[in-house]
């Protein structure tokens, strides 16, 4: 298992948790992803658990707040070199600035930001803490998606953020799917909200590496989750499924092709 010691500026390098319940994740995400929770020494005024997989940090997950709303939520964070830089030229790309940049004691220097389309995303300049140990692999973050009813603003907003390009995937949902590039690599998807999909809001999703999707959802659903969506297979992509956690808030699990 290779360790990830940093992560090229503008790509996704750590993802966390907001519940109301804690432990109960803890529990969940164990049996569901064979994490292992950890609460580390921390300053600041809520609690923050690592989530590993085999021993290396993938996630962490935090107590919700009453000023963040009732309902959880995961979050994706994108490496920046300086947040304060980053977060001011998002705002004056249409961005609102949702939380302003801090300091994670020695980790890190941290914010969150709405794009223009409404999906909220965090911004990590790292330190001591550069992201996750682990990443696109079986136990980790493997994929990020924005679900839009804006793509055409996201992509402007996005490619003049990060210097991400775009581009249509023939080969996926019917050349509807778009893929976000850096320097020729991707780095994400997005998708456009159909309207039968109901009230969803704008929203950055994770998915996560598994190495059996029906095995996992079948584990999901015997401890309270349940599957939103799937699941589905894509030829040489792989199996997948939207789910939801016992407490409500929403991911995505995948089995690679091959593995």
């Amino acid at each position: 298992m290779a360790e990830m010691t940093s992560y090229t500026l503008g790509t996704f390098c750590w993802v966390d948790l907001a519940t109301p319940d804690t432990e109960a994740a803890k529990t969940f995400y164990g049996s569901v992803l064979d994490w292992t929770a950890e609460d580390p020494y921390t300053d600041l005024a809520v609690p923050y658990t690592m989530l590993s997989y085999q021993g290396r940090q993938a996630a962490g997950l935090y107590p919700l707040s009453s000023d963040q709303g009732p309902v959880p939520y995961w979050s994706s964070y994108v490496s920046v070199s300086d947040v304060d830089a980053v977060s001011e030229r998002a705002v004056a790309l249409g961005a609102t600035l949702v939380m302003p940049p801090m300091d994670v004691m020695e980790e890190g220097r941290m914010c969150f930001i709405q794009d223009p389309t409404g999906a909220l995303v965090g911004l990590w300049q790292a330190r001591a803490h550069p992201g996750a140990q682990i990443d696109n692999q079986v136990g980790a973050r493997s994929w990020n998606e924005l679900l839009t009813r804006d793509t055409d603003g996201a992509a402007g907003f996005y490619g003049a953020l990060f210097g991400w390009t775009t581009r249509t995937s023939p080969e996926l949902m019917e050349g509807r799917y778009v893929l976000f590039e850096l320097e020729g690599k991707p780095v994400a998807g997005m998708l456009q909200i159909q309207d039968d999909w109901g009230p969803m809001p704008p929203n950055w999703t994770i998915y996560f590496g598994v190495a059996d999707c029906d095995g996992t959802l079948a584990t999901a659903a015997r401890l309270g989750g349940s599957v939103l969506m799937g699941p589905m297979e894509i030829d040489k992509v792989g199996r997948f499924a939207y789910l939801r956690d016992p407490q409500g808030a929403s991911f995505a699990v995948i089995q690679r092709s091959g593995e």
